[in-house]
């Protein structure tokens, strides 16, 4: 581990030659001791005040894989709020974990290149049958030969009961022990490196859950009344001890990026992370991240739904100087255009083959004209910004499991629509996010579940079915019934994917599609994320073209996204535009795509080609670039 590890942890139990320090931030507190658990009993043993709120004391007699808690002031004892592992449940001790001792494989690993990044989502919980760290490794090669080159793993953090999208987490440095053992998660990240995958970690900074946050009995100050949230108090990051409330979130981002090799953070929610300080917290996590990780190639992504160039931008020019950025206006175009959906903030999008074009020209949308959701301007100008930098989907967590039904979109419109969205994602110069089983047209939905104690769950259970009765379609008690209980056992269940799919249609056909277009974006030089131009535009209301251009080569992508009728590619007005003839090399039309084609016809003689769709559907025309 060494040739990796640019950073020492300072908080929780850390192994210190051949015992173990013991360090906390406890600044209320006059009084903390650490209370090992022995064979003959708890051994109580005080820590010596460092100043300013720290506590810290190195026992010798201490090692792996032993229990251990604190108490403060006589109070509790509580579990560590850096705790590597809690075996028995976030309310139990913590384990000591010495994470020198994984023999790691992984040597000449140095990250996935940033701007060639596919990220396929998943839970691990519901990712295979047994919802497990080791049972996600089986299938590796499975994601390797889809084409995709990175794992994003939804929050891992423990949380409550043995069950959760993961984002009530409440120990933030200990894998949730149901998924396995932190040694799980290691071979899980080792394993991947060694198929070719990177691994990002989705991270939850903006609040804790609403049981086992034994953080508030160590420190009043990790919070703050300060800013609004919508999950109660806000993170503090520009309040009174802000500065440590900060460095125990950075602690956080080095420990996964070190003990674990992970090779990124997506960082949830960072919209709702208020901050007023001089330095913004969001800027001194990617310095200190990517500082740390010397040669290793580290992503830092935002979840944000403001359209910031700023976050995106380097250091050197203003910006915060992360990695990536979701961009969500490109799914909320695509689905207002295949589904109809007009709700919420859906209200914003008209889902117009222009604006789609639009959308993907720019990175996003809203670039500070009004939003009539928000009701004020929304967003900035992203001019300049590498088009990878911007994480565009048609499926996500959030946009499937945020639904009454846990509906996927594919659920919603018929299967020639989806393959056409599908060949847009994935040949746009942005980076495609896949969620688990969207490349196979998964029948199992993504439901929310939780596995809260029973007063909390009821309330959670009462709260969702509140949340979707101002829905005309559950507006009615019975119809609220029909939303499935977070708590109930069943919801998890029904929310993994059923892997036997895959080899029967119409899944086999979709899948095959995905693998099909994912190899043309790593081998062909005009759809690499870093390489030529990019241009789109909408060649009728229903029909967008997406132009990627290498030295030697220049695609058009043609997806029909609506109805049927015929389209001519026009030339576009670029000097850069190739000169040879154009030649067909996908269509979503053909038996190995689809389980029933439908003729199609592409006219490829002339030098404007025509394609006439019978329904929606998407082609990919190449021709080559004169020398």
């Amino acid at each position: 581990m060494a040739e990796h590890l640019h950073w020492r942890p300072t908080l929780g139990a850390v192994p210190d030659g051949s015992g173990i320090r013991f360090r906390v931030w406890a600044p209320a507190r006059a009084a903390v001791s650490v209370v090992l658990e022995a064979a003959a009993g708890p051994i109580t043993i005080p820590l010596d005040a460092e100043g300013n709120g720290y506590f810290s004391r190195r026992v010798a007699g201490a090692r792996a894989g032993d229990r251990y808690r604190f108490t403060l002031d006589g109070e509790g004892p509580f579990p560590d709020p850096a705790s590597r592992f809690q075996p028995e449940g976030v309310h139990g001790p913590s384990a000591i974990v010495d994470p020198s001792l994984f023999a790691w494989s992984d040597h000449g690993w140095s990250g996935a290149a940033p701007d060639r990044l596919v990220i396929y989502e998943l839970h691990v919980g519901t990712f295979t049958p047994r919802g497990t760290f080791r049972a996600a490794i089986e299938r590796l090669p499975y994601l390797r030969d889809l084409g995709v080159t990175a794992l994003e793993l939804m929050p891992v953090a423990d949380f409550p009961g043995t069950r959760n999208w993961g984002y009530d987490g409440v120990a933030l440095f200990a894998p949730a022990r149901c998924y396995g053992t932190p040694d799980d998660l290691r071979a899980l990240v080792d394993a991947a490196h060694e198929h070719g995958l990177a691994v990002l970690l989705d991270v939850v900074y903006n609040h804790v859950g609403p049981d086992g946050a034994y953080l508030f009995a160590f420190s009043p100050w990790y919070f703050t009344d300060r800013h609004p949230s919508p999950w109660g108090k806000s993170v503090n990051l520009d309040g009174p001890h802000a500065a440590e409330a900060r460095a125990f979130l950075i602690e956080n981002a080095l420990h996964w990026i070190h003990e674990y090799r992970l090779d990124g953070l997506r960082l949830d929610a960072t919209h709702a992370m208020r901050d007023d300080s001089p330095r913004p917290f969001l800027a001194e996590l990617a310095t200190t991240v990517h500082a740390s990780a010397g040669t290793r190639q580290v992503a830092v992504i935002a979840e944000d739904h403001r359209n910031l160039a700023q976050m995106v931008r380097p250091a050197e020019a203003g910006g915060l100087g992360l990695d990536g950025v979701w961009a969500d206006d490109f799914h909320h175009q695509v689905r207002c255009a295949l589904a109809g959906d007009r709700d919420g903030y859906y209200m914003d999008y008209s889902g117009s083959a222009a604006d789609i074009a639009a959308t993907i020209r720019q990175g996003w949308f809203f670039t500070g004209q009004y939003s009539p959701y928000a009701e004020a301007p929304r967003g900035t100008d992203p001019a300049g910004i590498p088009s990878w930098r911007l994480v565009v989907c048609l499926q996500n967590h959030d946009q499937v499991g945020n639904r009454a039904l846990g509906e996927r979109l594919h659920h919603q419109v018929d299967l020639a629509s989806m393959r056409a969205a599908a060949v847009l994602l994935l040949t746009l110069p942005q980076t495609p996010l896949i969620f688990m089983g969207q490349e196979w047209a998964a029948s199992a939905p993504f439901l929310y579940f939780t596995d809260h104690n029973p007063e909390l769950g009821r309330l959670v259970t009462e709260g969702r079915r509140r949340e979707f009765a101002r829905f005309a379609a559950f507006s009615a008690p019975e119809s609220q019934a029909r939303i499935p209980d977070p708590q109930a056992p069943a919801t998890v269940e029904a929310s993994r994917l059923r892997w036997d799919e895959t080899d029967r249609e119409p899944h086999r056909s979709m899948l095959h599609l995905y693998r099909t277009v994912l190899a043309m974006r790593r081998t062909d030089p005009a759809l690499a994320s870093s390489g030529g131009e990019a241009d789109a535009c909408a060649i009728d209301t229903d029909t967008v073209a997406v132009f990627r251009v290498s030295p030697v080569s220049e695609l058009a992508v043609i997806v029909r996204l609506r109805g049927s009728g015929g389209v001519a590619v026009l030339d576009r007005p670029t000097p850069a535009a190739g000169t040879g003839p154009w030649r067909l090399v996908l269509s979503t039309e053909t038996p190995d795509v689809c389980p029933d084609p439908t003729p199609l016809v592409v006219d490829v003689s002339g030098r404007a080609p025509i394609v006439r769709f019978e329904r929606p559907g998407a082609v990919i025309l190449a021709r080559d670039r004169a020398h």
